[in-house]
C-alpha cells in the first residue's frame, strides 16, 4: 500500500517502495487523489510490473534529441555530420513537447509543412527516419516507455520521385575534362575520373590518404563509409595512372581540397560558364542538369555494361540494398539491343 506523507498545508505525497525498484512518488493537492494513484499503481505493479508513464510525460522531445546527439552521433559515420543539421531542425520542432504528447498529427503536420516550404521528399523523409530512430533509441535503450508508441510508424512517408537518370552522353565526357583542365582547379580533372573508374561518394573521396592506396595491388582501402561497413575497391588502371601522377602530400591527403563542399563547388563551376550578351552578363550551362552524383551513377552503370554481376558491382560501389543499386544504375536500351544481336 501506497504511504501517503502530509507536506504542507494543501500538499499530500504518495511514496511506493517495491522490491527491486526504484521508490517512486507524486505530490497532490488532497489526500484523495495521493491515495487513488497509490492504488492505481499498485495495480500496475501487479498486471506487469511497473514501468514509470509518467517518464514520458517529464521528458521533452529536446532533451532526448540531444542525449541522442551526444551518445549515437559518436557512433555515426563521420560523428554523424550528416545529420547534425536535420537533428537541429527536429529540434526545434518537436522540443518543446513531452514525449508522451507527441502524436502522429504533429508529425503529419511537420511533414506537410517542410515539403510546402520546398524540401524534397527524400530530405523529409530523411527528417522522420531520423525522429523515429530517435523514439526507438527511446523505448528500446532507455526504457522510456511511449504512451502513443512510436508515433512515424503511423505516419504516411513523402512519395518518392523517380530516381534521377542523367548519364553522360556522347562527347560529354572528353568536354568535361577539357573544361577541368582549363579550370582553376588543379585537382578537379583528377577527382572526376577517380569517381567514374570507382563510383566512390563524394565523401570517399575527399577522404582519400595514400596509406589506404596499394597502387602495386591497384586497391583502395576505404574505412569510412556511408553505410559504417569499410570497404576496399578496386582501382582500374587508369585510376592508378591518375593517381602514379599526383604529386605526394606531407600531410598524407591524397587532396589539397579537404571538404567535400569544395568538391562540389569545383564540379559546379565545370558545369557553368558566365558570357556576357549584350552588355549583360548570365549564366550558361555547359552540362545541363548534371551534378557530381551523377558520376557514380555513371560508373554504376558502366560496371555493369562491362560485365560485373550485381554481387561484384555491389563489393565496388559498397551498395548494402540491392534495390537501392538499381536505382543507381542506368542501362542504354541501345547498348542492350546490341546484346540482343
Amino acid at each position: 500500500m501506497a504511504t501517503i506523507e502530509k507536506r504542507g498545508p494543501y500538499q499530500f505525497r504518495a511514496k511506493i517502495r517495491k522490491l527491486g525498484h526504484k521508490v517512486i512518488t507524486k505530490t497532490f493537492n488532497n489526500r484523495k487523489d495521493a491515495e487513488a494513484w497509490g492504488r492505481q499503481v499498485e495495480a500496475e505493479f501487479d498486471r506487469k510490473g511497473f514501468l514509470p508513464a509518467d517518464t514520458a510525460q517529464r521528458t521533452t522531445f529536446r532533451q532526448a534529441g540531444e542525449r541522442y546527439q551526444e551518445e549515437v552521433f559518436p557512433r555515426l559515420a563521420c560523428g554523424g555530420k550528416m545529420e547534425k543539421a536535420r537533428i537541429i531542425r527536429l529540434i526545434e520542432n518537436f522540443g518543446e513537447l513531452s514525449l508522451a504528447s507527441l502524436d502522429s498529427a504533429h508529425v503529419a503536420e511537420f511533414r506537410d509543412r517542410r515539403l510546402k516550404e520546398g524540401a524534397s521528399p527524400q530530405t523529409v523523409k530523411h527528417d522522420i527516419g531520423l525522429l523515429g530512430r530517435i523514439l526507438k533509441q527511446c523505448v528500446i535503450d532507455w526504457g522510456i516507455p511511449l504512451p502513443k508508441g512510436i508515433v512515424t510508424a503511423h505516419v504516411r512517408k513523402p512519395a518518392l520521385p523517380a530516381g534521377r537518370d542523367r548519364r553522360l552522353r556522347d562527347g560529354e565526357e572528353q568536354k568535361l575534362l577539357e573544361a577541368a583542365r582549363a579550370s582553376k582547379s588543379s585537382e578537379i580533372e583528377s577527382i572526376v575520373i577517380i569517381a567514374l573508374e570507382t563510383a566512390a561518394r563524394r565523401s570517399e573521396i575527399a577522404a582519400m590518404r595514400w596509406e589506404h592506396i596499394d597502387l602495386n595491388r591497384r586497391t583502395w582501402h576505404i574505412p569510412d563509409t556511408k553505410t559504417k561497413v569499410p570497404r576496399t575497391a578496386p582501382l582500374s588502371s587508369r585510376a592508378v595512372e591518375v593517381l602514379c601522377a599526383l604529386p605526394r602530400r606531407l600531410d598524407g591527403r591524397v587532396w589539397k581540397l579537404k571538404r567535400e563542399d569544395g568538391i562540389t563547388q569545383a564540379f559546379d563551376r565545370l558545369c557553368k560558364a558566365r558570357v556576357k550578351s549584350e552588355g549583360e552578363s548570365k549564366v550558361v550551362e555547359r552540362f545541363p542538369n548534371l551534378r557530381f552524383h551523377d558520376l557514380r551513377h555513371e560508373a554504376t552503370s558502366r560496371f555493369f555494361e562491362k560485365g560485373l554481376n550485381i554481387m561484384e558491382v555491389a563489393a565496388v560501389t559498397g551498395h548494402k540494398d540491392l534495390k537501392m543499386l538499381k536505382r543507381y544504375t542506368h542501362l542504354r536500351a541501345e547498348d542492350l539491343a546490341a546484346k540482343l544481336g
